[in-house]
């Protein structure tokens, strides 16, 4: 008899590590839905995971993007306006943070892929 276990990459994170990705999280959903709505370009947001370093430096951000066809433009605004962007996340979190982590975005396209199994399976 075999036995698999399968690990979970928030199992591995340190408590440290989860209370500050979810911070980051709330903050930035806060950040985006409030102050920078130009750089969404009308498209609608959602941070779906925050995954923080061991030393705390750098966040990777997954952002799920409706309507899948501005993607590209919606990340490459975020690309251009990353340090804005981490200077007002700064503002928010800089009481409860000493040091606010380099941002790094990704796009989360689970939801394509979820939509996308549905279709073929139909």
């Amino acid at each position: 008899m075999e036995i698999f276990f399968v690990l979970n990459s928030n199992v591995m994170d340190s408590i440290r590590q989860n209370k500050v990705a979810r911070l980051i999280q709330k903050d930035l959903t806060e950040l985006f839905r409030q102050e920078c709505k130009e750089y969404a370009q009308g498209a609608m947001l959602s941070i779906t995971t925050v995954r923080v370093s061991p030393d705390l430096s750098y966040a990777k951000i997954y952002v799920s993007i409706f309507p899948s066809d501005r993607t590209e433009s919606v990340m490459r605004s975020f690309e251009e306006h990353n340090k804005t962007i981490r200077y007002q996340l700064g503002k928010k979190v800089g009481k409860q943070m000493r040091i606010v982590p380099e941002l790094r975005f990704f796009v989360d396209d689970s939801l394509d892929y979820i939509e996308k199994i549905d279709e073929l399976l139909k």
